[in-house]
């Protein structure tokens, strides 16, 4: 049984430049990657968010802004890495959409290689912030089964509390607490303290240490 291949990352280009649309489709194209294209922000709302895997949105259109259309993926919770496209007076407006969470921006007229590498990091940038969020989406699952006592010894575990302490805190046997410890332990698939320590973190239960400063 033969592996289907997986689609190549597609990429919206929103410009109301045809002649600009058609030339990045095809440059895009050229390195293997798709591209879905839209004249003006109103259409390309009206797309499902997961159907593209980054977005090249131009700054000035008719209708809806570039900013516009950022602030309106932003309401709507859509993560999708945005790269602007700006002419030369445009750049405190791609500043404006950098501080609203764009990926970057880039000036007309393209340098075609590096309109390339930007798609490129952002779409490496979007593949593991989508792997991290799975990751996290998956540990807050465990999480959810383990006990509400489980719950508790795992968090003083984490805030730094002996087997005797957490013990003697919840009225607990040391041995209750130990088995309580391995059984969320096994469940997060922490392979030891510092892994459960880190998961803790991650899942926000605690907070990180902050990193103590190199010694010169």
């Amino acid at each position: 049984m033969t592996e289907t291949a997986s689609p190549p990352p597609c990429i919206a280009v929103v410009d109301d430049d045809e002649a600009l649309r058609d030339s990045l489709a095809w440059l895009l194209e050229s390195v293997g990657l798709s591209t879905r294209a839209y004249g003006d922000g109103e259409a390309f709302l009206a797309t499902l968010p997961e159907a593209h895997d980054a977005i090249l949105l131009d700054v000035r259109m008719p209708g809806l802004s570039g900013l516009q259309v950022q602030q309106r993926l932003n309401e709507r919770g859509d993560a999708t890495p945005v790269i602007f496209m700006t002419g030369h007076g445009d750049v405190p407006m791609a500043v404006a959409a950098l501080k609203a969470g764009a990926f970057d921006f880039i000036e007309k007229p393209f340098n075609h290689q590096q309109l390339i590498d930007c798609v490129q990091q952002a779409l490496a940038e979007h593949q593991r912030e989508r792997l991290a969020r799975s990751r996290l989406e998956a540990l807050q699952a465990r999480y959810a089964t383990l006990r509400p006592k489980e719950q508790r010894i795992l968090v003083h575990v984490a805030e730094g509390m002996t087997s005797r302490e957490i013990a003697d805190h919840l009225g607990v046997s040391a041995k209750t607490v130990e088995v309580y410890r391995l059984r969320a332990m096994k469940a997060l698939g922490a392979a030891n303290l510092a892994e459960l320590v880190r998961i803790c973190v991650a899942l926000g239960l605690v907070e990180a240490l902050p990193t103590a400063p190199r010694q010169r």
